[in-house]
């Protein structure tokens, strides 16, 4: 193999590291039957080549998913509870004392 090759297949190896593996091996069949059927020479050609290749088997996860492991995106135990304890005695006090007669 010449040093093009190898700088090929490492290239189709990155772009294929983030597809899932059913993916990841429709990739690299489709990848290796483009790049012959271009006759490509060197690693630019190949990058120009296969970057859209990629992009049409990665599917991007949804967004939902995508941010829930930021920590201001996480539902927040103090918001979805209800308050533990008494009510405060101070509260409502000007609606009790509205209609009181004095």
């Amino acid at each position: 193999m010449a040093t093009s090759d190898l700088d090929v297949e490492q290239l189709i190896s990155e772009l294929s590291a983030s597809l899932t593996p059913p993916q990841r091996y429709a990739f690299l069949a489709a990848a290796r039957a483009a790049l012959a059927a271009a006759g490509c020479l060197g690693c630019g050609a190949a990058y120009r080549l296969l970057v859209p290749l990629q992009r049409s088997f990665w599917d991007p996860p949804d967004d939902r998913q995508a941010n829930t492991g930021a920590r201001h995106y996480r539902e927040s135990r103090l918001k979805a509870q209800s308050a533990i304890g008494a009510p405060d005695p101070r509260e409502g006090a000007r609606d009790r004392n509205r209609l009181r007669a004095g």
